[in-house]
């Protein structure tokens, strides 16, 4: 019985057109940008063929998305949101620049935790604000030390700032746990930090793990989350996202709501919002494929390249590999694409403490998986 992850042979995948496939040449195995080799939700292409046969294709409107999110959150992970506070925009990446430049002033600190999603250092510089890092634990951890020190150089500055943080964390894939969560809020609290998340990869929370929202974490009620169905559900060329908050930050939502005007298309509302109210099964078949593969990794990486380390992820399709012992230097992602023929992602981009590493994009077939650390053991 094929799963989302085995419908799909390689030339089927290598006529797609998108980012993944196309970026590389034709003899290149990329697994390296987030987009999955799997189907769709059946809500999703039901819904999208609905409207383009019915010419529905005009401009979005109204608060489904925030609706929709509502009711997934409560039904997934029993948070309790309102849509009055939420706002519909392109992506996450606009979503987070236009959050710290409508919360923050120019030149703001911003803290980020690297190694961490690299497009966030990318945002701080395009808003015209400050970056400051606090760097993870060798565990990919939230490290309060660290944090606390940063928060305390951000203070200094005196123009307030944020802490953007990806959760489930991108790339480690580990899920902040609810202490975690509250030691992190208790610090910025301290020295006046307000914080941002990201966190698009939640319903990739795997099994005996448990996702838990920033806003869940009492001590950051006015915290700020940023979050869209496109990873989750392989949505990224259906462009929409979603900012959400709480009551408190009911002054910062009306403002955005007042001068904002970079919605989501219309196709890409009816596609996210008939994944979440849609696609739970579908979900379920995905987090299983997941669950196999981040588990296969572990043995591939013993067979294929000996010497490397890698914990099996607590969410996300994104395996964090360290290479740092096979002696590639801090670009064996590098090594592996020219001698190898195979594309994943370079740790260095992550920042500090992802050199040496490489970033495995798990969302496919397990013979795929399998041919990609074949492919990089030839680099060794």
């Amino acid at each position: 019985m094929s799963t989302p992850f085995t419908s799909f042979t390689l030339d089927q995948l290598k006529a797609r057109t998108s980012a993944k496939w196309k970026h590389y040449g034709p003899d290149v195995l990329p697994l390296w940008v987030a987009e999955m080799d799997a189907t769709i939700a059946p809500s999703v292409v039901e819904a999208v063929n609905a409207a383009m046969t019915s010419g529905d294709t005009g401009y979005a409107v109204g608060d489904a998305y925030g609706e929709a999110f509502v009711e997934y959150s409560k039904r997934h992970w029993n948070l309790d949101l309102d849509p009055a506070y939420t706002i519909p925009v392109i992506d996450v990446i606009r979503g987070l620049g236009s959050v710290i430049e409508h919360a923050t002033e120019a030149g703001a600190p911003i803290v980020i935790t690297p190694p961490v999603y690299y497009p966030f250092a990318m945002i701080v510089a395009g808003t015209g604000r400050t970056l400051v890092n606090a760097p993870m634990t060798a565990a990919g951890r939230f490290d309060p030390e660290t944090l606390d020190k940063a928060f305390a150089e951000a203070a200094a500055m005196g123009k307030g700032g944020m802490v953007l943080i990806s959760n489930p964390h991108n790339p480690t894939g580990v899920v902040h746990t609810r202490e975690e969560l509250t030691i992190l809020a208790t610090l910025a609290n301290k020295h006046g930090i307000r914080i941002l998340s990201d966190e698009i990869h939640a319903p990739l929370t795997m099994p005996g793990f448990e996702f838990i929202s920033i806003l869940d974490i009492p001590e950051a009620a006015d915290a700020i989350v940023v979050t869209s169905a496109s990873k989750s559900y392989n949505l990224a060329g259906l462009k929409g996202a979603l900012i959400v908050t709480n009551k408190e930050s009911s002054e910062f939502v009306r403002k955005m709501k007042a001068e904002y005007l970079e919605a989501p298309s219309h196709l890409g509302t009816i596609a996210h919002v008939a994944a979440l109210r849609g696609g739970d099964e579908w979900i379920a078949a995905v987090n299983k494929d997941i669950d196999r593969n981040r588990h296969l990794v572990t043995e591939l990486v013993n067979t294929f390249l000996p010497g490397a380390k890698y914990t099996p992820v607590e969410a996300t399709y994104l395996a964090w590999v360290d290479c740092r012992a096979l002696g590639l230097g801090d670009d064996p992602g590098q090594a592996f694409l020219e001698k190898g023929k195979v594309a994943f992602s370079s740790g260095h981009v992550f920042g500090e403490g992802g050199e040496g590493h490489i970033r495995v994009n798990m969302a496919t077939s397990p013979e795929i998986l399998t041919e990609a650390f074949r492919r990089a053991s030839l680099a060794l």
